[in-house]
């Protein structure tokens, strides 16, 4: 039986979440061709294209997992978020509005794969194939981090049991996303990504608050470990390495590859607007991970009793449930349920384009309608999140860890041939198929051994790169239709430069 207050914070998720099935549904009946499904017809406006890259970006991991190791280690998780920081302005600045333009060039693809596909004129379509299974493979991990998210949010909220609580937020996600595709999940992530920004902002405030300032937090935390405030120390006072501040940093590398951000510069509705849209994001973005390392930090001080082992990365939801009281408090928690559902229905969504568009309708049904295409992808939709369900049933599970090592699968195995493939005319589809396996595979091997606690993204990444000049040059170039793609695009660029 609830109490009083706690059917007060029901009733600020029940109202959260109807919203966000309506919106499913409502765009289900717009929803007329695959275009609309997966890309939304390529008509996103600015505002929404900002906010819905960042949120599906972030994640719960933004609101648990980022907050958790802050708590755990103190100043020295500033590193990741700069790392993003950084990563985040290159993608927008170099990426996005190029990627925007070439892949509407190249045959107006739709997806990642399919791009891939066109802009290297791979008739057998191996290259898509490929990619399709690195997506779901890195997907799987990275919507069971969501699940984990969404498990640990119901359970510490109401005290559900794990794996009921779990059930409950995917249940949701795959609902709102199997009804209503990709304008669906673009608006419910821009209202998602408003109410991240205000929930990150409003709790560590109103904590400080209650602790008497900065001052008293500061004071608070000395006494607990002076490590915690300093970036270049461990927790137990020794120096970080250099490794350990790369490895950190390199977080950023990860932008490049990443499938459910990338989609969102394909759909803008115009390239002219990336560069408005990429002020609102960055603002976004800096603001939102100072705020998420500032909680874990404060947390510390904050929480009488501390927090042991994956615990730790419950600090934002035990913090709001201590700051605020009843409904206003179920809002701040459907803010960590907005983190979860923004990324994991983009995730879903970018796993059913890669089994309808890059595997069924390429080696098993090549005259398939759009209407066949878009419940193929709603039953990948499906299928995905039961697996994705099952790998989550570990409730000891870290969020910051699965993310990183999906983060660092999509960073190495696309991030290299995407900015080759944008900008280096000479790639060719040998060396675009090297640099995806190379990347991809080294990620998978190097995670299991963790060769001198370097991240995996760093070799992966690189490796990657080395593997797409190298068999490049010396196989044969790309046609002649290939490279005029390529320059017409440039052209285009430059025109709307000027």
């Amino acid at each position: 039986m609830l109490s009083g207050n706690e059917l007060e914070t029901l009733a600020a998720f029940v109202l959260y979440l109807s919203i966000m099935v309506i919106i499913g549904f409502l765009y289900y009946r717009k929803t007329c061709s695959v275009s609309d499904y997966i890309l939304g017809g390529r008509g996103l406006n600015r505002y929404v294209t900002a906010l819905s890259a960042e949120a599906s970006d972030m994640s719960g991991w933004l609101l648990i997992g980022l907050p958790g190791l802050a708590y755990l280690s103190g100043m020295s998780a500033i590193w990741v978020a700069l790392g993003l920081i950084i990563g985040t302005f290159l993608n927008w600045k170099f990426i996005a509005k190029r990627l925007r333009v070439y892949t509407k060039n190249a045959n107006d693809s739709l997806t990642l794969p399919e791009f891939l596909k066109n802009r290297f004129e791979d008739k057998s379509d191996i290259i898509g194939a490929i990619s399709a299974l690195f997506i779901l493979v890195f997907f799987l991990i990275y919507t069971s981090a969501q699940f984990v998210a969404s498990g640990k949010l119901f359970n510490t909220v109401f005290g559900i049991d794990y794996r009921t609580a779990l059930l409950m937020g995917s249940l949701i996600v795959v609902l709102y996303t199997f009804t209503g595709g990709f304008k669906a999940v673009c608006l419910t992530d821009f209202i998602q990504g408003s109410l991240m920004f205000f929930a990150l902002l409003i709790v560590p405030i109103a904590a400080l608050s209650m602790l008497g300032g900065p001052e008293n937090a500061i004071s608070g935390i000395q006494q607990i470990n002076p490590a915690l405030l300093n970036p270049f120390l461990d927790t137990d006072g020794s120096p970080l390495t250099v490794i350990a501040i790369v490895s950190m940093l390199a977080w950023g590398l990860g932008y490049f590859g990443q499938p459910h951000i990338l989609v969102r510069f394909m759909a803008i509705r115009k390239a002219g607007e990336i560069k408005e849209a990429r002020k609102v994001a960055m603002i976004w973005v800096i603001i939102s991970l100072f705020a998420a390392v500032a909680i874990g930090i404060i947390g510390r001080v904050f929480l009488s009793t501390p927090l042991v082992g994956a615990d730790s990365e419950t600090v934002f939801m035990v913090m709001t449930g201590q700051v605020f009281f009843t409904f206003l408090a179920g809002i701040i928690y459907c803010g960590i349920l907005a983190a979860i559902m923004s990324t994991a229905s983009s995730q879903l969504l970018v796993s059913a384009s890669a089994v309808s568009q890059d595997l069924y309708k390429n080696y098993l049904k090549s005259d398939a309608s759009d209407r066949q295409l878009i419940w193929i992808s709603r039953f990948s939709v499906l299928l995905v999140a039961i697996l994705a369900i099952i790998l989550a049933l570990d409730p000891n599970s870290f969020v910051f860890n699965i993310v990183s090592y999906a983060w660092a699968g999509f960073g190495a195995a696309f991030g290299p041939i995407v900015i080759m493939a944008l900008f280096w005319k000479r790639t060719n589809l040998p060396g675009a198929l090297a640099g995806i396996i190379v990347g991809g595979i080294t990620v998978l091997i190097w995670k299991q051994f963790e060769f001198f606690g370097l991240y995996e993204i760093i070799p992966g990444f690189f490796l990657s790169l080395a593997a797409i000049y190298i068999v490049s040059i010396y196989t044969k170039p790309p046609s002649e239709s290939i490279t005029k793609v390529f320059d017409d695009t440039e052209k285009e660029l430059m025109k709307s430069e000027n």
